[in-house]
């Protein structure tokens, strides 16, 4: 069974981009357009990873991780997080909430890729 990973992506050109990319590489792929229906999948479907836009509407990716995170059943979901706010502080607070990885955009698909292999070997 491949690994499942959840790209909560509400820019529909970066989800279907990162959706090609990861099934490509052998990854099933679950996706959401804003954090509400990001967190139903992440109850429901229980991915392995999820890739968080930080800037989603709903629930922005700050208070899915710090979901994740207090949630048990949930906790060993690996986060990265994507976003094009790359001030230290930014991702100061995405890495204290619990995120895995921080990567800003634009992000280079081997850099993903990487990130993401790393992340579900360590798992």
């Amino acid at each position: 069974m491949s690994q499942r990973i959840l790209i909560a992506e509400d820019d529909h050109n970066i989800l279907i981009s990162i959706d090609f990319l990861l099934k490509a590489a052998g990854y099933t792929v679950l996706t959401a357009s804003d954090g509400v229906s990001a967190w139903a999948a992440l109850e429901d479907q229980r991915p392995d990873l999820v890739v968080l836009d930080i800037m989603l509407p709903a629930l922005d990716g700050y208070e899915l991780c710090k979901r994740v995170r207090a949630t048990p059943a949930l906790q060993a979901i690996k986060v990265v997080m994507l976003s094009a706010r790359g001030r230290e502080a930014e991702i100061e607070k995405g890495l204290q909430l619990g995120a895995d990885a921080y990567l800003r955009k634009p992000f280079g698909t081997r850099e993903l890729l990487d990130t993401i292999a790393r992340l579900l070997a360590a798992a």
